[in-house]
């Protein structure tokens, strides 16, 4: 089996112009998600994306885009791991097709009519657009860290990687995704002044799948917080274990309130200049 994904991943590699010196592909490579692999890696800095070239060489992408149409029972046959994965990059490729498509924007991606809830897109055999992958069909995984993982065109979304996402790689992406919210400013900050929890509004676009996951009566770090609601609950023991010593001190003495930041939507473009 290793030696037959190898050749496969030749074979993409040669069919890309792109040579093993030029590019290596990651353990665990998915012949499918090479290109985009390859894509992520040229295009994406630290979870923005350089939006004049990928539209001036966007001949790979749309190749990318266009073998996402897999047959339905070759999907079926897949490990929930890898239909996870294919669910993500999807939904990442598609949000950078739909930028390039109207690039350079003056205003935001949910200016674009129907971005969202109308444009269809074809993956697995189906016709989907971008919140039915979001809101019916990644809920079925029941792991909402895989929300973090959705890029949306946006810096108040959660980083887009300079990877793509695969099977053998997924447990280990979707935790630095989780972790990474703490460290981004436009998705969490703990004022100690004002004991105020500000944290993405993402956690309550999805509020009842992190409730789910993350509201456990036997996590440690939810250890007296009984009287929060379920959300607050479940956002304290989504971002505990990647807090600082001091921040957990303050999360623990449970005299904190919980906000929600505005969401920006500002493009997450690296083609003008570093976004702050």
């Amino acid at each position: 089996m290793r030696r037959m994904q190898m050749a496969l991943l030749g074979i993409v590699l040669a069919a890309s112009g792109i040579s093993a010196q030029q590019f290596t592909p990651a353990p665990g490579a998915d012949p499918l998600h090479l290109p985009f692999d390859q894509i992520l890696d040229v295009n994406v800095r630290d979870g923005l994306v350089y939006y004049r070239a990928l539209k001036s060489d966007r001949g790979r992408l749309d190749r990318y885009v266009a073998s996402l149409n897999v047959a339905p029972a070759t999907y079926k046959g897949w490990s929930k791991e890898q239909q996870m994965a294919f669910w993500v990059n999807a939904y990442n490729a598609f949000v950078l097709v739909t930028v390039i498509n109207h690039y350079p924007m003056h205003g935001t991606i949910r200016q674009i009519p129907g971005v969202f809830d109308k444009a269809p897109w074809h993956a697995a055999g189906r016709t989907v657009t971008l919140d039915q992958i979001e809101k019916t069909i990644l809920p079925e995984f029941k792991d909402p860290r895989v929300y973090f993982a959705l890029g949306r065109g946006a810096v108040g979304s959660g980083r887009l990687r300079s990877e793509a996402y695969t099977a053998e790689r997924l447990e280990k992406q979707l935790a630095e995704a989780r972790a990474d919210v703490v460290n981004n400013r436009h998705m969490y900050r703990l004022d100690k002044l004002t004991g105020t929890l500000s944290v993405s509004p993402i956690f309550s676009w999805r509020e009842a799948e992190f409730v789910a996951a993350f509201d456990k009566p036997d996590d440690p770090a939810l250890k007296g917080m009984q009287q929060r609601s379920p959300i607050e609950r479940a956002i304290i023991a989504f971002v505990t274990p990647n807090l600082l010593p001091s921040e957990r001190e303050l999360i623990q003495k449970n005299e904190f309130k919980v906000a929600f930041l505005e969401m920006d939507w500002r493009l997450n473009d690296l083609t003008g200049g570093r976004v702050e």
